[in-house]
């Protein structure tokens, strides 16, 4: 294994039009505040400008005649424009502040939402750490995409409009102080495109350091009990010495701009300095003017070299925004009907015709023409060797996918004309990976109910056989799991699990290997309990384990993705031999059988 672990792939570039374009509707619902952060950006830059005239004004009408009663319309004029100026200042930050958190809320909320409407699959193919940097580090950074942008705006007006003043003043100096700025204008882009690349690369590298960090956490029993800490430590260090010389590359770009471009200006002022001694000579402006004209060349040398580090900046940002659209861009295959069909709560009664399946990323037939029909209250088992399709079958009955071909009914409906609401509030649903959140199990078994109370929450857990460890638990019903569960024993995972579907009460109950991780008595203590719950539910139990089936009232026998048989344990036991093999080998594995009712 390549010691620097796997880098994140690039997303694919994007013009900054196009970036400006994709997430223009997340402001457009603030149009008064983005005209007022216009107004300021435009005033701020006249107000300069006039406020550096009223000192040419000073020093020609007042300070060189000694004209004391000129003196105070000047001062009143400072005055007002400090005033204006600073409501216009204070304006302008706040806003764009405002605009930018609201800006950034409403991306990450949207991506979030957006990553649970695709495919539980599309996050497993995934680097979670490098999502997780998408939706957090890059959404911040594209965050002051909108600071960045008033600020270059600003700034080109500022050099616009002192432009225009200087060539008021004297249009020979003005156009010899215009000669660095074509240099100053190519360096620019250069440099811009440089920097791009290099936030890109960096960007890329951060994702794929939040990728090995979150991996080799989240593993870090096996790393510990394998023995390769230091491996695992040497791919960490890898990726971010890495990191470290991409974001060493974009600061060294970034940082020689300022002193190449501040040369070049610094030679064209010194020509300019020198025809200025000829033109003060010939009179053709005033010592008022000249001072002014300095003023503005002057203060015409910040803008314009920091219009090319935002320039910069804003190129950095952008690499961040392809990251992001590149996640947004991602389309679920399976669509909410705009017109759906109403279903408060079904019977139960369940129907697949004719269903084919394969998945997107595979061009094997994952299900081949699954044909069956569940009946309100009947208790459904799906056997198989692991592989056959049994997973398969709870992703398309929770819509995960739709089939590529034939159709899936409750109550005779047809999933893809159900919204997810109603769907979701039928099918209560245990998962052959046990996941949990972050607190307490009261918290997590309710999470199948959200307005559960303590009492319901208490017979969910007895029904499920796990009452009695969460009595012994430190704080009971309170006690945190942990993130992802992991203070908990896998059997006590499970059984809160089978307790959060429980609670849920649907009228159709999906149990995806419901024994994973329980030994044979636990198992025959949870079932037992669960078999007076299941009254008047159709029961879907997907197993491998023949022997924790036995007895349902229906039998499918899956294999290689295609339904090889169907009936009662008995009648496959006589009809299929297959099923028959598979029975023994698991009854010669385990040494008492568990009768799952």
């Amino acid at each position: 294994m390549d010691p620097s672990g796997e880098l994140v792939p690039l997303a694919p570039p994007m013009r900054l039009r196009n970036t400006l374009a994709r997430f223009w509707p997340f402001l457009r619902p603030y149009p008064v505040q983005l005209a007022l952060i216009g107004l300021s950006v435009i005033a701020a830059p006249a107000l300069s400008t006039v406020t550096t005239w009223l000192f040419k004004v000073m020093i020609d009408d007042v300070i060189v005649p000694g004209s004391l009663r000129e003196f105070w319309p000047v001062a009143a004029g400072f005055t007002v424009l400090a005033v204006v100026g600073g409501v216009v200042t204070f304006t302008e930050h706040y806003l764009t502040v405002w605009a930018g958190e609201r800006f950034s809320l409403a991306i990450r909320s949207k991506l979030f939402e957006h990553l649970h409407d695709l495919p539980p699959d599309f996050l497993e193919r995934r680097s979670l750490g490098d999502t997780a940097s998408r939706v957090n580090g890059d959404i911040d950074v594209i965050e002051s995409l909108l600071a960045q942008l008033c600020q270059a705006l600003n700034h080109i007006l500022l050099v616009c409009f002192f432009g225009v003043a200087i060539f008021i003043l004297d249009w020979r100096l003005a156009l010899a102080s215009l000669i660095a700025f074509p240099c100053v204008v190519l360096l620019s882009r250069r440099f811009s495109k440089l920097v791009q690349v290099a936030s890109r690369e960096k960007s890329r590298r951060v994702g794929a350091v939040g990728s090995i960090t979150e991996e080799s956490l989240a593993n870090a029993a096996l790393v510990r009990a394998y023995g390769r800490g230091q491996i695992e430590h040497a791919k960490f260090v890898s990726q971010n010495w890495a990191g470290f010389e991409a974001h060493m590359a974009s600061t060294r770009l970034q940082a020689l701009f300022g002193p190449v471009t501040g040369l070049v200006q610094l030679t064209g002022t010194l020509l300019v300095f020198g025809l200025a001694v000829w033109e003060v000579g010939n009179g053709r402006i005033t010592i008022g003017g000249l001072l002014a004209f300095i003023a503005y060349l002057g203060r015409m040398t910040f803008p314009i070299q920091e219009a090319g580090e935002l320039v910069n900046s804003i190129f950095s940002a952008n690499a961040s925004a392809e990251r992001v659209c590149e996640l947004l861009d991602k389309q679920s295959s399976v669509q909410e009907c705009a017109n759906p069909t109403a279903l408060s709560r079904a019977t139960g009664a369940i129907r697949w015709h004719d269903v084919s399946f394969s998945y997107p990323s595979s061009g094997r037939r994952a299900l081949a023409n699954i044909s069956f029909a569940v009946a309100p209250g009947e208790r459904l088992a799906i056997v198989g060797a692991s592989g056959a399709g049994k997973t398969t079958i709870t992703k398309l009955l929770l819509r995960f996918y739709d089939p590529d071909h034939g159709s899936i009914t409750i109550d005779g409906i047809d999933l893809r004309s159900l919204t997810f609401a109603d769907l979701y509030r039928n099918i209560s649903v245990v998962l052959q990976e046990t996941l949990m959140f972050d607190g307490t199990i009261k918290e997590n078994i309710s999470w199948g109910k959200l307005d559960a109370t303590a009492h319901e929450v208490e017979l969910a857990a007895r029904a499920a056989d796990a009452h009695d460890f969460i009595s012994e638990s430190p704080n009971g019903y309170d006690t945190r799991v942990g993130q992802r569960g992991r203070l908990l024993s896998g059997g006590q995972r499970q059984r809160i699990a089978i307790a959060r579907a429980l609670i849920r009460d649907a009228p159709i109950l999906i149990l995806d290997e419901p024994t994973t991780g329980l030994d044979a008595e636990t198992a025959r203590r949870i079932l037992t309990p669960m078999r007076r719950l299941m009254d008047g539910k159709a029961v879907i139990t997907i197993s491998h384990n023949l022997a924790t089936v036995a007895a349902a009232d229906k039998i499918l026998f899956l294999h290689d993705g295609t339904l090889v048989g169907t009936g009662t344990h008995g009648h496959l036991m006589a009809n299929s031999d297959h099923y028959a093999a598979l029975y023994e080998t698991h009854q010669e594995s385990s040494p008492r059988s568990v009768d799952s009712g």
